[in-house]
């Protein structure tokens, strides 16, 4: 690990006490960043500094996948299935249903029943004001239509796009960490990066709108094709090209050692700026965090547990089953965070709960891996007999 990745959790915190004094000592910044921005039918779609943040978090990642390794999946189809089965199948509905049992519920009045949220209109369409959309009610804030929902769904929309995102980069690190298999690893990175194109829309559009949350379907697939379709197709493309005229040793040793430092320093630019718009409502009430984290906290151990028990079941190698329930409880934020600000507003409380989810990842991979280690003897007979 970088010194970078290695105290990863002090350089978010760091950014987000950078973010919160801007807001608070330069209150115009939201106004400057959100004017930056593509816009359709007068609503801000893309706002250009995150997209290129964002944009330059996750190539990194999709450039070191090796697609030739998804062609192999299919000779470790037990791992392959059990991954899969808990990030598509399992994964989503149990964030949902947890994250909406600590928000709506056990800590909604110290969220407060009646608090809410400002968030983007869906794109095309055609409400007027006071009009009701799903939970919400389109209000005018400022000359611009806007959509006032409750504050705790808003960040159950933020915990549900966490819970729809498997990770991929740092999985890598966590995998290896741990003493996992690194090919599977790998498989699963491609294969998850592949799905997501697929499912990431479909199962978010789903499950916002059993939550009462407006969908705005336009936006949540141009998401998915603004930051997981084309930097996975961009990293693709250019690890072809790379490879072809420099070949994989400069690549690896060079090209990828100068991306290495680029995708974080992207994540905490990213975060300056979310926390430079949600500073006031922090510093206003700081236990915000505290509501988010709680939720995130027990789904990742949820999901974990359920990974390492059905890996156990499933008579999987030690060397698999880490991989296998690394990935599941880990989580994609940089995708998370791209399509909270694109479909909910850079400011929405959907925004500010992926970028909690940021805060708390870390330490509580870190925390999974030393268990995983201290752990491998569980699955010695089974290694044993998986390699006779």
């Amino acid at each position: 690990m970088t010194v970078f990745e290695r105290y990863l959790t002090l350089w978010i915190s760091l950014c987000i006490m950078v973010g919160i004094l801007l807001g608070k000592l330069f209150p115009g910044i939201a106004e400057a960043i959100n004017s930056w921005a593509i816009t359709v039918d007068g609503v801000a779609l893309v706002s250009l500094p995150i997209a290129i943040c964002l944009f330059l978090m996750i190539y990194p990642i999709m450039v070191k996948i090796d697609f030739n390794q998804v062609l192999m999946s299919g000779k470790s189809f037990r791992p392959v299935a059990l991954t899969l089965l808990i990030n598509w199948a399992i994964k989503p509905f149990t964030m949902y249903a947890i994250a909406t049992f600590f928000l709506g519920n056990i800590f909604l009045n110290y969220i407060g029943e009646d608090a809410t949220d400002l968030i983007k209109l869906p794109i095309g369409a055609a409400l007027n004001v006071g009009d009701a959309y799903g939970a919400g009610k389109v209000v005018m804030i400022d000359g611009m239509a806007m959509l006032e929902v409750p504050l705790w769904r808003s960040y159950l929309a933020g915990c549900v796009l966490l819970g729809i995102a498997p990770c991929t980069a740092m999985v890598l690190i966590w995998g290896n960490l741990s003493r996992g298999n690194d090919s599977h690893t790998l498989v699963m990175v491609a294969l998850n990066s592949v799905v997501m194109t697929l499912l990431f829309g479909v199962l978010g559009g789903f499950l916002l709108g059993v939550g009462r949350l407006p969908v705005p379907w336009e936006a949540l697939l141009l998401s998915v094709a603004v930051y997981v379709i084309s930097p996975l197709l961009c990293g693709y493309f250019s690890r072809q090209w790379i490879v072809k005229k420099k070949g994989e040793s400069w690549f690896h040793l060079k090209f990828l050692r100068f991306l290495q430092p680029v995708s974080i320093f992207a994540l905490l630019m990213t975060l300056v700026l979310l926390f430079a718009l949600k500073g006031a409502a922090i510093v206003e009430n700081s236990l915000t965090i505290l509501w988010i984290s709680v939720p995130l906290i027990v789904q990742t151990f949820l999901v974990f547990g359920i990974g390492y028990g059905l890996s156990k079941l499933f008579r999987l190698s030690y060397e698999d089953a880490a991989p296998t329930s690394l990935i599941g409880a880990s989580n994609h934020f940089e995708v998370a965070i791209a399509t909270a600000a694109m479909l909910y507003g850079l400011s929405s409380g959907a925004a500010l709960a992926t970028v909690v989810g940021v805060l708390i990842e870390v330490p509580l991979m870190l925390l999974l891996v030393r268990f995983c280690l201290r752990t491998k003897n569980w699955f010695a007979e089974d290694s044993i007999k998986s390699s006779l």
